[in-house]
């Protein structure tokens, strides 16, 4: 079994009336390599006649961004010409690669009507000979997300990246990053076998469950010491998992904003490149 090294948690950063729980960075952690940053937004609900999310228009490089909107919805535009609204058990991938301006808000119905919102927004790095590749952006719907039932139907996965047991997810990353959420049901088991050369992102977003032994409650991010390939877990109550593995790119991070490059010139050369409009332009 893999060793847990530490249990983490949160840090509260409300952005305006957005509940946000940052899980990394913090003080306790860094990254998990290649994982960079998550943001656990909600849940709460929202009124009718409200403003929404409030990522209007804002330029990354150098990262991809993962975001599964578990509650709500999502509508993304580009500098590179794409648009979607993605809702409810959605996810949309982006890769910045060279540079991209983006915009993540609520759409026109969503700020009409209110509801529910509950959305992760996982942070991706990309290794030195990537960063500057062409953007990417896609998004997809609950539907088109493979759900893979296990023991009797007790833990349910839905795979957005890699592959499980011959099924492939919608997603392929270039570095071999899988994700997937997983459900579980009150005392529902899992055993996961993962290689060690696998750096693990464990996050359980709810629900209250024992992980090789040590109990986990909701809203932590387990590191674990890459020194066996088995994670055993018991669900105590409903649950919900985020689950990332990937190999480690092994390189400098140098992050400023919304930029993440090797060198600190990269950073100063990137916000040139945007203030000079290599990014894209902006006509939404």
């Amino acid at each position: 079994m893999r060793t847990v090294k530490k249990i983490h948690q949160p840090e509260s950063d409300p952005i305006q009336d957005l509940t946000t729980d940052r899980v990394i960075p913090t003080r306790s952690i860094q990254h998990i390599d290649p994982f960079l940053f998550l943001n656990h937004h909600g849940p709460q609900e929202y009124p009718e006649n409200n403003n929404g999310l409030p990522f209007g228009p804002h330029p990354h490089r150098g990262m991809e961004t993962v975001t599964f909107i578990l509650d709500g919805d999502i509508a993304h535009f580009d500098s590179s010409g794409q648009k979607s609204v993605i809702k409810s058990g959605g996810v949309q991938w982006m890769t910045a690669g060279r540079g991209l301006i983006h915009s993540e808000v609520s759409s026109e119905e969503f700020k009409q009507k209110g509801g529910p919102l509950e959305i992760l927004q996982l942070w991706v790095n990309l290794p030195a000979k990537d960063k500057m590749c062409d953007p990417f952006y896609k998004g997809v719907q609950k539907e088109l997300i493979p759900k893979i039932d296990l023991n009797d139907g007790q833990v349910n996965v839905n795979l957005v990246s890699g592959d499980w047991e011959g099924v492939k997810g919608p997603f392929q990353s270039g570095i071999g990053v899988h994700l997937s959420t997983i459900d579980f049901n009150p005392d529902s088991e899992l055993e996961l076998t993962i290689p060690k050369t696998r750096n693990v992102f464990f996050y359980l977003i709810r629900g209250k469950m024992e992980v090789n032994g040590q109990l986990v409650e909701a809203k932590r991010l387990v590191e674990f010491v890459n020194d066996g390939s088995m994670i055993k877990v018991e669900a105590l109550e409903q649950s919900m998992l985020l689950l990332g593995y990937a190999p480690p790119i092994d390189e400098p991070v140098v992050s400023h904003g919304p930029f993440v490059m090797n060198t600190q010139e990269e950073i100063v050369k990137a916000y040139e490149d945007y203030k000079n409009g290599k990014f894209g332009s902006w006509s939404h």
